[in-house]
């Protein structure tokens, strides 16, 4: 999850996810995965909105084949669902 942000912070200029950071510092990658899919996030929507990379959000990632047995049907099914209603063509 930190490679995530840093990856996030230099492909996406003037996009820093603090936020993000903050949170994987205080609750760990796995649990703070688990709570950001709960709810579309301001982080979920700026990927979307101002740099079309929705292959950087949490969900894209739940949903990579390499963390299939972390998460449960309904968490992937959350992820999947919003990726769909955003145009995502992976999802």
């Amino acid at each position: 999850m930190v490679e995530l942000y840093r990856t996030t912070k230099r492909e996406c200029k003037g996009y820093n996810p603090t936020r993000f950071l903050q949170l994987v510092s205080e609750i760990g990658g796995y649990a703070a995965a688990k709570q950001l899919i709960k709810e579309t996030t301001v982080g979920f929507m700026r990927l979307q909105e101002e740099y079309n990379r929705l292959d950087l959000s949490v969900e894209a990632y739940v949903l990579k084949p390499e963390y299939h047995d972390l998460f449960t049907d309904e968490e992937r099914q959350i992820c999947r669902d919003r990726l769909k209603a955003y145009n995502w063509p992976k999802a």
